[in-house]
């Protein structure tokens, strides 16, 4: 069995894309073991709960504190990957070292992304500046903002009367199935 963590911040339809994937078999040798998110009221938490998964919400609010209580709830479990699905704080340099981390970040790495890069403010960058594509990218998580490894990247049209939320709900489908795919990869490495 390949064991996630998956962090989260927001709504949770990425981990739900996770859920499903994996209760349809889509990525059958997959569990996620744990949700963690740093906000309480998060409904990716209830996504977690709805499909018997286990949640914890961060206590700490201090970076340095954070990463050591995470390292203290992690032990507990066998992590063969961490899936950031919307999580929007940054990894402390501990667990970056210790696991294996992939994030999503809704544009086509190098633009558009960095600290505070996120959500609706990136689609509303990629209109502003007349981009005809946009996209959505997977890379390793590293001491820095979206600049580890790029594992994969879809490409979306930008059409030249969408706005940002077009390109949002373009970018969010795009990005759920490339996950998928990428999680099936690492899961499934070849023998």
């Amino acid at each position: 069995m390949y064991h996630l963590v998956v962090f989260a911040s927001g709504g949770g339809t990425t981990l739900q894309a996770i859920i499903n994937a994996i209760e349809t078999q889509e990525l059958p040798n997959c569990k996620i073991d744990l949700v963690i998110s740093n906000m309480a009221d998060c409904y990716a938490l209830e996504r977690a709960k709805n499909a018997g998964i286990e949640t914890y919400v961060i206590q700490n609010k201090k970076a340095s504190q954070i990463d050591l209580e995470l390292e203290n709830v992690l032990k507990n479990y066998s992590v063969n990957l961490i899936v950031l699905a919307g999580y929007l704080k940054k990894i402390g340099s501990k667990l970056v070292e210790k696991y294996t981390i992939i994030n999503t970040h809704p544009s086509l790495i190098p633009k558009f992304c960095g600290k505070g890069m996120y959500g609706m403010k990136v689609h509303e960058a990629v209109v502003n500046a007349h981009e005809k594509v946009s996209g959505a990218t997977v890379h390793y998580v590293n001491h820095q903002y979206d600049e580890g490894n790029i594992i994969s990247q879809t490409q979306i049209d930008v059409l030249p009367l969408d706005t940002a939320e077009d390109v949002a709900e373009k970018v969010k489908a795009a990005e759920k199935i490339q996950l998928i795919e990428v999680i099936k990869k690492l899961s499934n490495p070849p023998h």
